[in-house]
């Protein structure tokens, strides 16, 4: 099974317009980004496939936030880390085999998108945002669907985001109305068939930004 985009390259950085937050063009470490989902292809799918499984992870989110998007102070790169899930869809019909450009996230939407596109019978489950906007007024709510990158613009570790697509032997999956990432992994269990993966990296940190992208 092979996954490939038009948009992100394997190991390098995935472009701002990707993102939920880039740096501000005066000098502001982070301002809201255009946030469109990237263009995603799969094939070589096992023939005894009936679903697919969609899911983007950040695997380099620190696991202690005293330090996080603080001024004059870093998150140190030896820090433990933790998983934090952008995007989650399930129950992708066996003959949809690619989304664009933008097709599913463009923009920023305050509270989460209530609704967010995708393939005909399949279903989106909550990203890390909800929890991550928890305690904010202006932002609180069930994020569904996909937001992009916006790692803490002080950490020394630049961040790896995995867009990983699963073949199922199942045509849908038994999933709460509000679900997560361990929701879809507990129900897929015992029906992956194949997986495939595409890894694109990204940083707020001036510093290591001029380190990976040469600006």
């Amino acid at each position: 099974m092979q996954i490939r985009s038009n948009d992100i390259q394997p190991m390098q950085p995935i472009p701002a317009s990707f993102a939920f937050g880039k740096p501000g063009p005066a000098g502001e470490p982070c301002v809201l980004s255009d946030n469109r989902n990237p263009h995603l292809a799969w094939s070589d799918v096992p023939e005894a496939t009936r679903s697919f499984v969609l899911a983007c992870i950040d695997t380099d989110v620190p696991t202690v936030g005293d330090d996080v998007n603080q001024a004059g102070r870093e998150v140190p790169a030896d820090l433990p880390r933790t998983e934090f899930t952008h995007w989650l869809m399930a129950n992708i019909p066996v003959d949809f085999r690619e989304l664009g450009a933008g097709s599913c996230s463009d923009g920023v939407v305050a509270r989460g998108k209530r609704e967010p596109f995708g393939p005909p019978g399949s279903r989106q489950g909550l990203n890390d945002y909800t929890g991550w906007f928890a305690g904010d007024a202006d932002m609180a709510g069930d994020y569904l669907g996909y937001d992009g990158p916006c790692p803490p613009w002080n950490d020394a570790l630049v961040h790896h985001y995995h867009f990983r697509v699963y073949a199922l032997d199942v045509p849908a999956l038994d999933l709460p109305e509000r679900f997560t990432l361990a929701d879809v992994r507990r129900a897929m269990a015992g029906h992956v068939l194949a997986e495939a993966a595409l890894t694109g990296t990204y940083t707020l940190n001036p510093s290591l930004r001029n380190d990976v992208t040469g600006r």
